[in-house]
């Protein structure tokens, strides 16, 4: 298990993470929405799965690739900034971009549920961590869908996530990678939480 016992300059540290929650807060869906005259959080939720709803397709590659692309900047300015920050940093400034997009703060803090730039942050931060999500992802959903959704009608992407996210803190726990997931997991839990009671309020 990778510890977090590197001692962090305490000012670049903040900014960086300050930054990161502010890149996050740059909401790809709620910006695009907008610029088409709308506001897609009176419909759907912001991320590339409500774009492709509401927008279409190509739509949804935009907004999918300008939310990870914030997860990226993210952590390659925690990289240029604070170069010996190592896991401490990556789960600070992974968790904080992914806050961000959950609850932005320039959009009164309604986002999305935080995929995209999670996986951003770990594109950087833990390669080998995304590459086991993804192709966990690439059999679970599928799968899933021929054989149980139908039955517990539940969308493939929160089962996905459920079933990725450990086998994905596994492999960050054995290479490097488990701190950034596991901010950026809990970050995304909570919102989960949250947006499943004002379903049901």
């Amino acid at each position: 298990m990778p510890d977090l016992s590197a001692t962090l300059p305490p000012v670049p540290t903040l900014l960086v993470t300050a930054a990161a929650f502010l890149l996050g807060s740059l909401v790809s869906g709620v910006l695009y929405s907008r610029a088409r005259g709308a506001d897609i959080r009176d419909r759907d939720l912001p991320g590339g799965s409500g774009t492709w709803r509401q927008f279409g397709r190509g739509a949804a590659a935009l907004v999918t690739a300008g939310d990870i692309l914030k997860g990226v900047l993210a952590a390659l300015l925690a990289r240029a900034v604070v170069p010996q920050g190592g896991e401490a940093l990556a789960a600070l400034v992974t968790g904080a971009v992914v806050a961000g997009h959950c609850y932005p703060a320039f959009f009164g803090f309604r986002g999305g549920g935080g995929i995209a730039p999670l996986l951003g942050a770990l594109l950087v931060f833990a390669p080998g961590v995304l590459l086991a999500l993804l192709l966990t992802a690439a059999v679970v959903i599928p799968t899933y869908k021929a054989t149980l959704q139908a039955r517990l009608k539940l969308n493939a992407v929160p089962f996905t996530t459920a079933v990725a996210v450990p086998v994905g803190l596994l492999v960050g726990a054995l290479t490097g990678g488990f701190w950034p997931l596991l901010a950026g997991g809990v970050v995304m839990a909570v919102r989960a939480a949250h947006l499943l009671r004002l379903e049901r309020a």
